[in-house]
């Protein structure tokens, strides 16, 4: 059944992929002497449709817009001899047609910045020049001509100049010489030194405590930089509807002739209450509810209650959160709370506390240090009787984790890779005191396949090794498991790793886990997926792999604008370890 289930899927895809392939079509033919690549290009602006030319207006009517479309590509690689006619050919039905002579390619000469009024520093001026970056002889090209101007401004306004501006640029095409020679007129304006800052709120956040957010000290140069750094520090909060960062006006200066930064915030509702129910075939139901309250120190801080009632996992708790906490990109969370967690491996009964310190670095990169305490009761079995075998335990844990980021996007990524890696001590007090050390580590590459990134290679590895221990000493519940959507796809949560002589999941002192997905969008919101997941749990504490479970699968996605819906469905290649045929899984987000 669950082969079936994969094939089905599988051949609606391609066909999906490969009806909509069939019915789509240029919207105009393209004639003419042209380079492969350029050709491309102008096919590419012209596009495809899959509603056939009905009468002769309207094959005119496309063979003229795709007239203008030739012309935009053409200019905007340098082609400004150009001969593009619309035709329309004598098939019936009528077939609209470009026919397209490029002329030579006009390459850059001589190009040039004027500063209009009072010019920059020498410093400025020289960085202006080198950012502009057109070189004589390189290819004409109209968005190069624009994208220099912008390159020139940013470089100004990061050395000081706030106010600088583009007046009209000089472009003359001179079709004696084949040549394009631009003249940007700049107006930089005056050099521009910061104050403090002023609040603009009716919420209820401390003044003082914003002003230790600033980047900058009183007195310095003006640095875009510093007032969107500002702007992203509040918003990491998530206690406002929206903030503001912006310079003061141009005549709105102190003394010294320097410039506030003006703020503006709106809170966030100060109460909120969110409540999700899910349902799993391994958890089964499962009801989430959060009760939050923003901003009561003034300091966008977030007070919250939770509370989750399911099969495998319940618990209650709170949590607070205090971001900047004593300097910027430095967030304090603090966490209590009882749990019951209900497993085939083990169950466990405790009550816990917890803190860590996470300080960012850049956008998307993080080193986060922390501590719990918990004092648990376990349960589970003894491995060579089977016998029932309860522990009281009391553990005490410190860690250290890195988190790197430089992918493009966190919910779908098309280029870059994340790396994150976690060092954890620990120490149980029982019946036997037993200190280990937790070691894991996570890598993910992407690698687009074409210009576009429709087609996207992605691969993930995951490694980690309990240290220190043996295996029966370890509890449970502090065990590698590996199995389920966000590890092994194709077999239940649990169900990698060596078993016990019931078949119940014994867990490990080492994991490995390896993905790889091929993701190729077929339009702008529907993507398909094809992975094979490997995983191994192993009852030594180095990581070995030996012992491999393997699950393929293909999957479905649908951009949402912000990220996409998934739903996978795979089926295990381990025929001893299969809970089912096939697992389905449903989730937002890529996998990895």
């Amino acid at each position: 059944m669950g082969r079936i289930a994969f094939a089905a899927v599988a051949t609606a895809a391609l066909c999906v992929f490969g009806a909509g392939a069939a019915r789509a079509e240029p919207r105009a033919d393209v004639r003419g002497d042209l380079s492969g690549d350029l050709r491309e290009r102008i096919v590419r602006a012209i596009g495809e449709t899959d509603r056939p030319v009905e009468n002769l207006f309207q094959a005119r009517r496309r063979a003229r817009d795709a007239a203008e479309s030739a012309i935009a590509v053409l200019r905007s690689e340098g082609y400004y001899a150009y001969t593009v006619s619309a035709e329309v050919n004598d098939l019936d039905p009528p077939r609209p047609v470009v026919a397209v002579t490029p002329g030579a390619r006009f390459v850059f000469a001589e190009p040039g910045v004027e500063w209009t009024g009072t010019a920059p520093d020498e410093a400025t001026r020289t960085r202006g020049r080198e950012a502009m970056g057109l070189r004589p002889g390189d290819p004409g090209r109209s968005a190069e001509v624009v994208a220099a101007e912008g390159r020139i401004v940013a470089v100004v306004r990061k050395s000081g100049y706030a106010d600088v501006s583009a007046d009209p640029r000089e472009v003359i095409v001179d079709h004696a010489d084949d040549t394009v020679r631009p003249t940007y007129r700049i107006s930089a304006g005056d050099l521009v030194r910061l104050d403090g800052l002023i609040l603009d709120t009716e919420g209820r956040t401390n003044p003082a405590w914003l002003d230790q957010l600033r980047p900058w000290e009183e007195g310095d140069v003006f640095d875009p930089e510093d007032v969107a750094e500002l702007e992203r520090r509040l918003l990491d909060t998530g206690v406002y509807d929206t903030v503001t960062v912006a310079l003061s006006a141009r005549d709105d200066v102190d003394e010294q002739g320097r410039r506030r930064v003006l703020v503006g915030l709106s809170d966030r509702p100060r109460r909120t209450l969110e409540i999700g129910a899910s349902y799993s075939t391994i958890e089964g139901f499962g009801v989430d509810s959060r009760w939050s309250r923003y901003n009561v120190l003034g300091r966008a801080d977030t007070l919250a209650l939770v509370a989750r009632l399911s099969e495998l996992d319940s618990r209650l708790g709170a949590d607070l959160t205090l971001p900047h906490w004593r300097r910027a990109a430095q967030t304090l969370h603090m966490n209590t709370g009882a749990y019951r967690t209900v497993t085939d491996a083990y169950d466990e009964t405790g009550i816990g506390l917890g803190a860590d310190l996470r300080r960012r670095y850049g956008a998307n990169s993080f080193v986060t240090v922390g501590g719990s305490l918990d004092f648990s009761r376990n349960e589970e079995k003894e491995a060579r009787t089977l016998s029932p075998l309860g522990r009281d335990l009391l553990t005490a844990a410190v860690f250290g984790a890195v988190s790197l980021d430089r992918s493009n996007d966190r919910l779908d990524p098309t280029q870059g890779w994340r790396a994150d890696t976690r060092l954890e001590p620990t120490y149980i007090a029982g019946d036997e005191a037993l200190p280990y050390l937790e070691v894991s580590a996570q890598g993910a590459a992407y690698l687009p396949l074409d210009s576009q990134a429709r087609t996207v290679l992605a691969g993930r590895l995951r490694v980690g090794s309990l240290v220190g221990g043996e295996l029966p000493d370890i509890p449970a519940s502090r065990r590698f498991y590996a199995g389920g959507g966000g590890s092994v796809r194709g077999y239940a949560y649990q169900g990698v790793g060596p078993r016990l002589a019931d078949n119940t999941p014994r867990g490990g002192l080492s994991l490995v886990e390896v993905s790889l997905e091929v993701r190729r969008k077929l339009t702008d919101r529907w993507g398909v997926v094809a992975f094979v997941d490997a995983g191994s749990v192993g009852e030594e504490m180095t990581p070995t792999g030996d012992n491999l479970s393997v699950g393929v699968g293909v999957g479905v996605r649908y951009d949402l604008g912000f990220g996409p819906i998934r739903a996978d469905l795979a089926i295990p290649l381990d025929a001893e370890k299969r809970d089912g045929g096939f697992q389905i899984y449903l989730s937002i987000g890529q996998s990895f």
